[in-house]
């Protein structure tokens, strides 16, 4: 019997996609062979790379003027990528601080020589909340931000407007989970493990003009524009990962596209923070109210040490996932888009039943 996983990543993936992937893994699209010993140069992984990339263009309604390639090393390397790729050593760039994958993104681009500007932070209140008003640079090369906060539980509701540099973002922990509207973006990018498939696999959209623009002379591996003229097969690509977002690409789109997914990602996150407010403090989450996560929602319990209690129950009733990370602690309940709504139903009923044992 499979658990309720509320991992924050790698996360849980769609049953059906697991089970396609299961029936196709000695024998894949009549090869005579499984997908991970595919030829990157055949013909089928040609096909299905660039089936891939028109998936993500469509779903996310990205125009001719956009690239999709497959990088690897995860969100961390894209940390060093952006800087050296588009400020380089003194290059001026904006940081907006919410969180622990935004600080490390923003200490690379210092590691990297870059001058990395701080026009705003939320780490006085413990990263609580979204900033809404910036101190910009007045041209910098880029604003960075990361649009979902798996830590801290906080989202941006909407992007700044106006910047004065193109907006790069970190979109991995709400990758095709939400319509995104990438229209002041230059780049966007999103680790494959949370709601794409299995970890290896980096998505990256950038604007092609935005990728010329970048310096010259860096190491091939590093310089976007390798990916895109070579359409992400300089080396070989992670075709494993690659192979299985497809699937899950396709899951998104017959189960209705965006809008549909948004819509239950959002009814279940009602759900969950409902139980959490009504539960006269017994729980309390940690993010403002303002800077929800609808994919990560993170809460203590009034005395913290029941929380160990909490966790250790929650496992034996089938549920894992559910520790927070490692820097804060506490409870953070992933609710990825292949959680269903029975995932939370399951969860609140054991929050009820924890409550009435322990309040």
């Amino acid at each position: 019997m499979r658990c309720y996983n509320f991992n924050g990543g790698p996360g849980a993936l769609p049953q059906s996609v697991l089970e396609r992937v299961a029936e196709e893994i000695l024998d894949w699209r009549g090869t005579g062979m499984s997908v991970m010993e595919a030829s990157h140069r055949s013909k089928e992984v040609g096909a299905m790379c660039e089936e891939t990339q028109g998936q993500v263009k469509s779903l996310l309604g990205l125009g001719p003027e956009w690239a999709v390639v497959f990088c690897q090393g995860g969100a961390s390397l894209q940390f060093a990528m952006l800087p050296l790729n588009f400020a380089g050593p003194g290059g001026v760039c904006d940081y907006v601080n919410t969180g622990l994958w935004a600080t490390k993104a923003y200490d690379e681009a210092k590691v990297c020589g870059a001058a990395a500007h701080l026009a705003a932070t939320s780490e006085a209140e413990a990263f609580t909340y979204i900033p809404s008003s910036f101190d910009f640079s007045e041209r910098p090369a880029y604003v960075y931000l990361c649009a979902n906060n798996t830590v801290r539980g906080t989202r941006w509701p909407s992007f700044p407007k106006n910047a004065p540099g193109p907006l790069v973002g970190d979109f991995s922990s709400e990758f095709m989970a939400r319509r995104h509207d990438l229209t002041d973006f230059g780049l966007a990018f999103a680790g494959a493990q949370k709601n794409v498939g299995p970890a290896g696999l980096t998505v990256v959209m950038v604007r092609k003009d935005f990728a010329e623009s970048g310096k010259k002379g860096l190491p091939h591996m590093l310089d976007y524009r390798t990916y895109v003229k070579n359409d992400s097969m300089y080396n070989t690509p992670p075709v494993f990962s690659i192979y299985v977002a497809n699937l899950i690409f396709k899951w998104i789109e017959d189960a209705g596209g965006l809008s549909e997914i948004e819509a239950r990602n959002e009814a279940k996150a009602k759900k969950l923070y409902g139980f959490i407010d009504q539960s006269g403090g017994f729980y309390r989450g940690t993010a403002r109210v303002d800077s929800r996560s609808p994919m990560n929602v993170t809460f203590r319990l009034a005395d913290e040490n029941l929380e160990k209690p909490f966790l250790e129950g929650a496992k034996k009733e089938g549920m894992v996932g559910l520790g927070g990370h490692r820097s804060v602690g506490g409870v953070r309940a992933s609710l990825y888009n292949a959680v269903g709504l029975d995932a939370v139903d399951c969860l609140t009923s054991y929050m009820k039943a924890f409550m009435d044992k322990n309040g």
